[in-house]
């Protein structure tokens, strides 16, 4: 109930858990006591690992607040363990500076970055619980829900921000990218948008919606190259809409983001030409 615990079911005829278990205990044992290492011999308590399903060991399994949340079967390397004892351990309610917020959203990044966009969410949301005010979290929960294509979560979330961090800068981009998947959603397939630029090249409206379709699927250099396009041929076209378009795009991006650079830089010399 008051620290997460990690239970390593194991057997003496294992020979998998003989390589897994001392990898499990020297990480836990380099963490001062927030989180606990239990380990159960399953041929002295078959009733236990019947009643959670375990069919083949290693199994390891990860409990807080007195209730399963994560687990594994089967080999793990030594990184894989760290990265899951890690997040145990933010999911438990007394981290301490060291190893709690900081390793916590560190690990959720790389998850993001992963592509595990379940276990981010999770760990990101646990964050949230923890600290209200860490704007990161908020912005991995968005990024979370777009990556899992939930974007009716993603934007219900963003509308139910706290009142004292709804504006907050932090969280532009992740606003604007709900913006943008919104807006392609609306916009249709793209492989049909690509064929009608190519058929009617002078359509900047399906140049537009080409751009903002691509860069929803993660295509963001050829996104900035089409809206640049459009303002090569036409600055004013729809009263600035290319333009407003692809500031809303490199505004979603991050302010360090090599293209987002570029992308500024092209669009300056383009303006002030």
């Amino acid at each position: 109930k008051e620290t997460p615990v990690i239970v390593d079911f194991w057997a003496p005829w294992c020979e998998p858990c003989k390589q897994l278990t001392p990898v499990i205990e020297k990480i836990v044992k380099e963490k001062n006591g927030n989180v606990i290492l239990a380990k159960m011999n399953i041929d002295e308590s078959p009733e236990v690992a019947q009643q959670l399903k375990i069919q083949s060991i290693p199994a390891v399994m990860a409990f807080n607040d007195g209730q399963p949340v994560d687990g594994f079967q089967g080999a793990k390397t030594p990184s894989e363990i760290k990265d899951f004892v890690k997040k145990v351990i933010s999911l438990g309610p007394n981290n301490n500076a060291d190893e709690g917020l900081e390793s916590a959203l560190e690990m959720a990044e790389k998850m993001l970055e992963d592509g595990e966009f379940s276990d981010s969410l999770e760990v990101f949301l646990a964050i949230i619980d923890q600290d209200a005010k860490t704007m990161k979290a908020y912005a991995g929960v968005v990024k979370s829900y777009l990556g899992l294509g939930e974007l009716n979560n993603a934007q219900e979330f963003i509308l139910n921000l706290p009142v004292d961090i709804v504006d907050k800068k932090e969280l532009t981009p992740v606003k604007a990218q709900v913006e943008l998947a919104l807006q392609a959603e609306s916009y249709g397939d793209t492989s049909n948008l690509r064929q009608l630029v190519l058929d009617q090249p002078e359509n900047h409206q399906a140049r537009l919606e080409l751009a903002v379709s691509l860069f929803s699927k993660g295509n963001a250099e050829e996104a900035i190259e089409l809206l640049l396009e459009i303002l090569k041929n036409d600055l004013q076209w729809n009263e600035g809409s290319a333009r407003l378009q692809l500031i809303k795009l490199l505004d979603s991006m991050d302010a360090n983001d090599s293209l987002a650079l570029k992308g500024r830089r092209k669009l300056s010399s383009i303006i002030f030409a």
